[in-house]
C-alpha cells in the first residue's frame, strides 16, 4: 500500500469514528490497534524473539467482513470465541486481515500466537484472513494489506529479510488457509512449503 493510500485509509477510519489506525513509521500501511477494535485485555505473557523467520497464513473460516465497521465486529467476535470458548489468553493470531483492506492487530509483533501448534507458535507470526477462502479468493485490497504488513515486519526488524511464508496446512493437519488463498500465497516470493 502506498503512503498516499495508507493515509487515505487512516483518514477514512478517523472520519468513521473508528479512531486512528496506526500509521507505521516506515509507511507500510495502517494497522488498526487493539484499543480501536475494543479488544479484551490480553492475558498472554509469552514473548517472541525478533526477528522471526516464519509467517503462517490462515483463514478464520468465519464470516468475511468488507467494511471497517463489519471488520471491527468480526475481529472482536474472533477474539471473544478464542478467549471465552477455547480458553486462550487472547485472540490466537498476531494480525488479522479484513476484506476492507485493513490489518487488525491481534497479539502483535512481540507476543507468541496460538495459530499453528506448539512447534510453530514460538517461531512464527500468525496472519489470518477473516473469512472462508476455500471457494473464493480474498479481494486484492486484503492481499495487498497482507503484503504491506510483511514489508512492515521486515522494515521494523520483526521479520528476517529472508522470512518464509507457509500456509497453515503446511505446518498442521488442516484445510486452512482454504484452497483459493493457499493457491495465491504459493505465488508469493517468500512462500516455502
Amino acid at each position: 500500500m502506498s503512503c498516499c493510500c495508507s493515509l487515505l485509509a487512516w483518514a477514512l477510519l478517523t472520519l468513521l469514528g473508528l479512531g486512528a489506525a496506526r500509521e507505521n513509521p516506515n509507511c507500510c500501511g495502517p494497522i488498526v490497534p487493539r484499543r480501536e477494535w475494543r479488544a479484551l485485555a490480553s492475558e498472554c505473557h509469552q514473548s517472541l524473539k525478533s526477528p522471526m523467520r516464519y509467517v503462517v497464513v490462515s483463514h478464520t473460516v468465519g464470516s468475511p467482513c468488507d467494511t471497517p465497521a463489519s471488520c471491527l465486529k468480526q475481529v472482536h467476535n474472533v477474539q471473544s470465541y478464542h478467549m471465552r470458548n477455547l480458553g486462550w489468553c487472547d485472540v490466537g493470531y498476531n494480525f488479522l486481515i479484513g476484506e476492507d483492506g485493513l490489518v487488525y492487530e491481534g497479539r502483535g509483533w512481540n507476543r507468541q500466537g496460538a495459530h499453528a501448534g506448539s512447534a510453530w507458535n514460538p517461531k512464527s507470526i500468525g496472519i489470518s484472513f477473516m473469512g472462508n477462502y476455500t471457494e473464493r479468493a480474498p479481494p486484492l485490497r486484503a492481499l495487498r494489506a497482507a503484503q504491506s504488513l510483511l514489508a512492515c515486519g521486515v522494515a521494523r526488524g520483526a521479520l528476517t529479510p529472508n522470512y518464509e511464508v507457509k500456509g497453515h496446512r503446511d505446518v498442521q493437519d488442516t484445510l486452512s488457509p482454504g484452497d483459493r488463498l493457499y493457491e495465491i500465497i504459493q505465488t508469493w516470493p517468500h512462500y516455502r512449503d
